[in-house]
């Protein structure tokens, strides 16, 4: 039996782990050279399923089959995903292909197709080789190994994971999350794939409502490119095995398991942001005192998202102005003459006009991996924040040989 360690706490973050009843396996097909590129994921019992996904109106055939199963059946028991092919502008064949894979993954796990999720991700434009995806599955077995967060990479530079532990009415809970993304990124939604999944005793209707919430604070407030992708998906399952009482919308279990799952979906929205194409560094924006929690997210996000202030930090060069071009572009409501940044602790902007801070430490400040900006738009009492990364000559070098 699992033990908290530490019960006086609200969850604890430990070495990843699957939750019960859930396993998983990642081999290579053939789909790529060398790397690891198709699993699934398996709940021994359906698990209440939520799901949330890219806003771009080209949205890829895994995309469409899998958000049309959540939406229907409310359950899932089986994920099934590929990287190096997107199956994305595959058009009929393309669908016929997401229902085969479904078919031949229910066949091999003797559960219905209809429990069967899909998920791709890679080069858009091309159709699924479905003898090395058929041939692959026939090869995946039900293990607890992690190789699954590694066969859904693309140009990432490594697997994104995390578990959290927790108590709920006497029983411990896990909830362990992994996604993908390092370019094409900018949500609502973006190249990314997120799944989440947790042994509590939930219902779908209040995960999908927790999910929803919060992905709007996390992933969709994060940005490497500013484009957005055709595949991207968030999916939580959740088998109930913990047994713990089921949680219920406005309850203390509720509001412990809420806590917890935030802490998940930070962490892996980061995480895509640290890894973003080419990237050298973290950019983290916090904006405090906006009129709303709207305008606060949005000023966040107009940071992160400007490819002058990546640009600029990337080159650790202190240019507030960039900064200040990027918040007043927004219609966010803004005091003019009363705006504060900081960068790294270090005061930028006092009252609108630069502050007295040493140029030096301010550059020595940029050689760090996280840049943490700090705006206070001095104008309400919300709070929001972004994340995203510099911009490198190794992304560039990257997108313009992805195809070819």
């Amino acid at each position: 039996m699992q033990v908290l360690e530490d019960l006086s706490q609200p969850y604890q973050i430990i070495d990843f782990t699957w939750p019960i009843g859930f396993y998983s396996d990642g081999i290579h097909a053939g789909l790529r050279k060398h790397k690891l590129d198709l699993g699934w994921l398996y709940s021994k019992v359906p698990a209440q399923a939520a799901g949330v996904y890219t806003t771009n109106q080209f949205k890829a055939a895994p995309t469409l089959t899998t958000a049309h199963l959540i939406k229907t059946n409310h359950q899932l028991q089986a994920m099934v995903m590929n990287s190096a092919i997107a199956n994305s502008c595959t058009g009929a064949l393309g669908l016929k292909n997401a229902q085969l894979t479904q078919e031949i993954a229910a066949a091999q796990l003797a559960i219905d197709p209809d429990l069967v999720g899909i998920a791709s991700t890679g080069l858009i434009g091309e159709q699924l080789p479905m003898a090395k995806l058929t041939a692959g599955i026939h090869k995946l077995a039900l293990t607890k190994n992690d190789a699954l967060t590694s066969a859904v990479l693309t140009t990432d530079t490594h697997s994104k994971t995390i578990s959290v532990q927790l108590q709920l009415s006497g029983e411990i809970v896990t909830i362990s999350g992994f996604c993908k993304g390092s370019g094409m990124i900018h949500p609502n939604m973006c190249t990314m794939l997120g799944f989440i999944t947790t042994d509590a005793n939930i219902q779908a209707e209040t995960l999908q409502q927790l999910l929803s919430t919060e992905t709007e604070t996390t992933f969709n407030q994060i940005t490497v490119d500013g484009d957005t992708s055709t595949n991207d998906m968030v999916v939580a399952l959740a088998n109930g095995l913990a047994a713990n009482q089921l949680i219920e919308p406005a309850t203390e279990n509720y509001e412990k398991f809420a806590a917890a799952f935030h802490e998940i979906m930070v962490y892996l929205a980061k995480a895509i942001a640290q890894d973003g194409e080419g990237a050298s560094k973290l950019v983290e924006v916090t904006v405090e005192h906006a009129a709303n929690e709207a305008d606060a997210k949005k000023v966040a996000k107009a940071i992160v998202g400007s490819n002058l202030v990546k640009a600029a930090i990337f080159g650790q060069d202190p240019n507030w102005g960039r900064l200040v071009a990027a918040i007043g572009q927004t219609d966010a409501k803004l005091d003019i003459a009363h705006l504060n940044l900081s960068l790294n602790g270090i005061p930028l902007v006092e009252q609108s006009q630069a502050s007295n801070s040493d140029p030096k430490i301010l550059a020595h400040s940029m050689t760090q991996h996280q840049i943490n900006i700090v705006v206070n738009l001095n104008v309400g009492n919300a709070r929001g924040q972004a994340w995203g990364c510099d911009l490198t000559y190794q992304y560039v070098k990257i997108n313009a040989n992805y195809h070819t």
